[in-house]
């Protein structure tokens, strides 16, 4: 299935479900699809702003040049899912499981990760700024270039202080 410049703003879509799909450079912000299950799907440049997909199911899920800020996956499963050039400010991942997931080119500003669980998950070029529940990021891999960058970052979450020469 194609779908091309879909206007779907604020849609009501409870279990949504989306199989072997294709959303190019259509509007999804604030759209509720709480318990959606998607799988083999692939979103190009959306709009995704406010979307809500709590409790959801995403198995095999490119995001690709999408704006997901403010998104929630909060309780949601993602399995072999890829965000590649997305913006994900303050994005939700409360309590979500994250299963080989990559995060290619992102803006992760203010994501929210508490409670979140991450297997075998890489972080590439993100910005990582602001990041809540940054300890979650327990069980995924980094660039050194952006281990280093967000060393001040580490540092807080472990509670460490930088003394002065």
């Amino acid at each position: 299935m194609a779908l091309d410049g879909a206007e779907l703003a604020a849609a009501q879509l409870p279990k949504l479900s989306l199989t072997h799909a294709r959303l190019r450079d259509c509007n999804l912000s604030n759209a509720a699809a709480r318990e959606a299950d998607l799988a083999r799907v692939a979103f190009e440049r959306c709009r995704l702003t406010g979307l809500e997909l709590t409790e959801g199911t995403l198995q095999d899920v490119v995001f690709r040049g999408c704006k997901l800020d403010m998104a929630s996956f909060g309780f949601a499963r993602l399995a072999r899912v890829v965000f590649e050039d997305c913006v994900l400010v303050r994005a939700e991942f409360l309590e979500a499981q994250l299963a080989s997931v990559v995060f290619e080119g992102c803006d992760l500003s203010g994501a929210d990760l508490r409670g979140a669980t991450l297997r075998s998950c890489e972080l590439r070029r993100c910005t990582l700024g602001d990041l809540l529940g940054v300890e979650r990021l327990r069980g995924a891999a980094l660039q050194w270039p952006a281990i280093v960058e967000n060393a001040g970052l580490w540092a807080a979450a472990l509670g460490i202080e930088a003394l002065e020469e």
